[in-house]
């Protein structure tokens, strides 16, 4: 039998777990292996011993044998916005749940995935899930040929093998826009994110339509352009100030660029928030329901999209070699706060 002193010396088998739990090496396998056939009383056998000897199972054998890995590249950029990290946090906990893991891949661009190229090529992954767009049809084709199925958030390209999940960007932009108009608003500014953020581009789409379907020929709209960061958002309202323009609504294309335009507007404009100018942003992170911040925001509903994410890599898994690309909107949920209730 071995004992700990000598499984410190080697690593420890298979085998030395099987011998000492009583039982057969490929009942050790079934151990280690979700949903295979193996009985409670035996698998806690198995389990036991395997503590006792620190043993860990050899995933590489596994992999030669079934052509998967069970591994999923989850590509991230931009995590300085809260919503990524708790984007992260939720996709990472429900592929862990499902039995797969995690190969995390950080790249600096926080919009597209085609910088991550590369690194994925260059791992024996079974998945790629990503909060990142693809930027171009160049990069959507090299993912195409991996052959894998690639799900992304919020990107406007999609092909063989590569499937989408939206947040109803275009909608809450025309919801945005609504509400503004409803509050008696005429002075509107649309503060988007970085021109190559697909996501950016169709809440703003949305938000003009809105406000031409009202049609009131009296409003005075001011187009500003942002990073997605704070400080672009506190920036573009010293932009204002400077061009002596006055807003009394505002719609950003993120939480970050919203809380950063509302302190400039306190700080070097002397406006309030909602009394001389209501507002809303996009992806309700914690910080939009600070007291000092009470901002409406639209939810992605990460969670929904997580779950069909997962849908989707099942089906993909079950198809094998089959080809496949889906498009799902998930609707935001728009969670009203201070910033657009105006007093009585």
């Amino acid at each position: 039998m071995v004992t700990q002193e000598q499984a410190v010396i080697r690593a420890v088998t298979s085998i030395d777990v099987a011998r000492l739990a009583g039982v057969s090496q490929s009942a050790v396998s079934r151990a280690f292996s979700p949903g295979s056939s193996i009985s409670d009383q035996t698998k806690q056998k198995v389990l036991a011993a395997a503590e006792s000897l620190g043993y860990r199972p050899n995933r590489i054998p596994a992999i030669m044998l079934s052509g998967r890995s069970c591994m999923v590249g989850v590509v991230i950029g931009g995590l300085e916005n809260p919503f990524y990290a708790t984007a992260l946090e939720r996709l990472a906990t429900a592929l862990r749940e499902n039995g797969l893991q995690v190969l995390l891949m950080h790249v600096d661009d926080a919009l597209t995935l085609d910088n991550a190229l590369d690194q994925l090529v260059s791992y024996r992954i079974d998945a790629i899930v990503t909060s990142l767009a693809i930027g171009s049809k160049t990069v959507a084709q090299a993912l195409s040929r991996l052959r894998i199925p690639v799900v992304c958030f919020n990107s406007s390209l999609v092909g063989p093998w590569i499937s989408t999940i939206n947040s109803d960007n275009h909608g809450a932009g025309f919801a945005a826009a609504h509400l503004i108009m409803e509050k008696g608003r005429v002075r509107p500014v649309w503060l988007a994110g970085p021109e190559r953020n697909a996501a950016s581009l169709a809440r703003g789409e949305g938000f003009l339509q809105g406000l031409q379907q009202t049609g009131a020929s009296h409003i005075e709209l001011t187009r500003l352009q942002g990073d997605d960061t704070y400080d672009s958002g506190y920036e573009a309202m010293l932009s204002l100030k400077r061009q002596g323009i006055r807003p009394d609504s505002l719609f950003a294309s993120n939480d970050m660029m919203a809380c950063g335009a509302m302190d400039a507007l306190r700080e070097e404009m002397d406006l309030r928030c909602p009394d001389d100018v209501i507002m809303l942003g996009y992806d309700n992170i914690p910080q939009a329901a600070w007291r000092s911040y009470d901002l409406t925001s639209f939810d992605q509903c990460t969670g929904k999209m997580v779950a069909r994410a997962l849908e989707l890599l099942e089906k993909a898994f079950q198809a094998k070699d089959s080809s496949h690309s889906h498009t799902h909107i998930i609707d935001a949920k728009l969670i009203e706060r201070g910033s657009t209730r105006l007093p009585l």
